[in-house]
């Protein structure tokens, strides 16, 4: 499956420094069977014909380290390295307005995401361009319960309704840039990029994801990401 011949850019955001993981390197830079886990998510992009052109947003300490590795990895699609905002939003706006004018359509994908497949992305891809915004999602496994602040459970939603929202997130360019300044304008911070969007009553709709499209957050999901790249072949796309 192809997405329809527009030309696509991608923000890959990796500005955040990160705590849970519990070491002294941020998390985007620690090794993936030998290589940086941003690269692995940056070469997932690389390698897709159907991507123009990609925006690097990193924290201001790091762009050096990261423009080395675009040139060490030849990383060509990368248009820019660059510092990104006190926010991720802010990453985001940033990395978006650096796009080159000639990119409609625009995707926004975690740089701890490596794992996510070409396959999964095209998906995204299409149905954004059917519908202006798309997100990558898997159904929820779990129950879950709504909890207040002194830990008791005040609601079960159902779960039928309930999926957990991954990256690529995709929208029409224009969209997204205008959502991202009304939020902006409004001092409006969402959890994701499709927040922005949808208050502008826009729907976004959901394209499936896989569940081996883990965010690396914490110690425990380092092995396990070892583990499906090694089943992978050490790639990230199959």
């Amino acid at each position: 499956m192809e997405a329809a011949g527009a030309k696509w850019g991608v923000v890959v955001v990796a500005a955040g420094r990160g705590t849970r993981m519990g070491t002294s390197t941020s998390k985007q830079y620690l090794l993936l069977q030998d290589k940086p886990i941003l690269v692995h998510t940056l070469e997932r992009f690389q390698a897709m014909d159907d991507i123009t052109e990609v925006v690097l947003v990193v924290g201001k300490e790091d762009t050096e380290r990261c423009e080395q590795f675009v040139s060490e990895y030849g990383l060509h699609k990368v248009k820019a390295v660059l510092a990104g905002g006190s926010e991720r939003q802010h990453s985001v706006t940033i990395g978006i307005q650096a796009l080159g004018s000639h990119i409609e359509w625009a995707m926004v994908h975690d740089g701890v995401r490596p794992l996510v497949t070409a396959e999964a992305v095209h998906r995204c891809m299409v149905k954004a361009e059917e519908t202006e915004a798309a997100v990558l999602a898997v159904p929820v496994k779990d129950t879950i319960k709504q909890v207040n602040e002194i830990g008791v459970i005040t609601a079960t939603p159902d779960r039928q309704s309930l999926w957990a929202i991954q990256t690529p997130q995709a929208f029409r360019r224009s969209l997204l840039q205008r959502a991202l300044a009304q939020a902006a304008h409004d001092q409006f911070l969402g959890t994701d990029d499709a927040m922005a969007v949808e208050r502008l009553g826009v729907q976004v709709s959901v394209a499936e994801g896989d569940y081996t499209n883990i965010k690396i957050t914490t110690p425990e999901d380092l092995p396990y990401a070892e583990f499906l790249l090694a089943s992978r072949g050490g790639r990230g796309d199959k």
